[in-house]
């Protein structure tokens, strides 16, 4: 059963997601929050698996909402609902820690296996859109005055050659199928390198670990 907060400042809103998710067999909705600040509340006292957050509510919004959530380091993932496809509230909701981004006119099905896929540590947005999005975050990264190789960065120290390159291809947005075929490995090996990439780097989700690859510069933009 994978467990839900609706976070939104619209009460017809919420009640379009709750009769939605109420209607599979394996979702519940613990509770629903009108503002960033209930929200937080709300996750600290419940632990639900998936937080669908909005970006604009009153008061604190839903990207420093998501940021509080994801410092606590519960195991709550975020999924972020917005009406406005904005390049700027997407890498912002992102950096903050939101597993995935969605919005709101998403078909049904495409929003249940959204909170499916967060809820499992997966990521909901598409590698395509990734790319694009962390293209144009890439340009307000610090500048450096040197190319200092990207593996003396610590957070990629503990990892592989193999596992540095999977996280390369990663940050270039390549599904597991795509990696399993480009390195002649098997998807179920690809899916076990991504793991011991994500534990030893500390990412959430693989959202996280395409971040991680643009901040130490394995990945460059395109």
């Amino acid at each position: 059963m994978t467990t839900v907060l609706i976070a939104d400042d619209q009460p017809l809103q919420r009640f379009g997601f709750r009769m939605l998710l109420e209607s599979q067999d394996d979702m519940a909705v613990l509770g629903e929050a009108g503002n960033g600040s209930e929200a937080i509340r709300m996750t600290s006292e419940l632990h639900p698996d998936v937080v669908l957050m909005d970006i604009r509510m009153p008061g604190l919004d839903g990207i420093e909402a998501t940021r509080r959530i994801a410092a606590t380091g519960d195991r709550t993932r975020v999924l972020i609902l917005t009406t406005f496809d904005l390049d700027e509230y997407v890498y912002a909701g992102l950096r903050a820690g939101a597993s995935g981004f969605l919005i709101k006119d998403a078909l049904p099905e495409e929003l249940l296996s959204g909170i499916r896929a967060v809820a499992t540590g997966d990521a909901v947005v598409a590698p395509s859109l990734t790319r694009r999005l962390l293209d144009a975050y890439v340009q307000h990264l610090p500048a450096t005055t040197s190319d200092t190789a990207p593996e003396l960065d610590p957070r990629l120290a503990a990892l592989t050659d193999r596992e540095r390159e999977i996280l390369t291809i990663i940050g270039q947005g390549w599904t597991n199928t795509e990696i399993s075929t480009r390195l002649h490995l098997a998807e179920s090996t690809v899916k076990t390198h991504v793991s011991r990439i994500l534990a030893k780097t500390g990412s959430r989700d693989r959202i996280q670990a395409v971040i991680l690859a643009y901040d130490t510069r394995l990945v460059r933009p395109s």
